[in-house]
């Protein structure tokens, strides 16, 4: 039997400062999360393995610092990546405005031999933060994250409008309110 060679993957994570870089990294390699914020100097990587289908895969996965005064460092851990992940926090419009300028600074940096079809991949993160802090005030509001261009969770939204427990059955779809008036 042929040993199986590991491919190895070398991916950076930018995005400004605050974003939850290092969470998301320590989250996919440790299945760990921590409330504490500590800002990434420089840089700092994990590794993973992973397989897909037969084939190994050693995922090397580089966070960097977010501050502008470490930007120009850059060059150093771009270079030979694989793929780059933009990530931006869901409840700060500027870190996603940023993102263009991120990605613009590694293909800089990087000097990728295909600057158009280098791989980026988008992660907007902190989803569960504000929607969440709101719903608790409001009494727990169901709360989901659609998009109607991709029919992302359009029917899941919907369906939920009709499960048994959100509605009295028995009383023709309307819930009836402690007076027993259907109004």
């Amino acid at each position: 039997m042929a040993s199986r060679r590991r491919l190895l993957l070398k991916v950076i994570i930018l995005g400004d400062s605050g974003v939850g870089k290092t969470s998301l990294m320590n989250q996919y390699v440790n299945r760990k999360f921590s409330n504490q914020f500590k800002a990434t100097i420089v840089a700092d990587f994990l590794t993973k393995e992973v397989q897909f289908e037969d084939r190994l895969f050693t995922l090397q996965i580089w966070d960097t610092a977010g501050q502008e005064r470490f930007q120009s460092l850059g060059v150093a851990f771009y270079r030979g990546a694989y793929c780059c992940v933009l990530v931006y926090d869901v409840n700060v419009m500027k870190s996603f405005d940023n993102l263009n300028n991120w990605r613009e600074e590694f293909l800089i940096q990087a000097s990728p031999s295909d600057h158009e079809n280098f791989p980026f991949v988008v992660l907007g993160n902190k989803i569960d933060k504000k929607a969440k802090a709101w719903r608790a005030s409001k009494g727990n509001i169901p709360y989901f994250e659609t998009s109607a261009k991709e029919g992302f969770n359009v029917d899941v939204a919907f369906q939920y409008i009709y499960l048994p427990d959100t509605i009295d059955v028995g009383s023709g779809g309307r819930q009836q309110r402690s007076t027993g008036c259907e109004c």
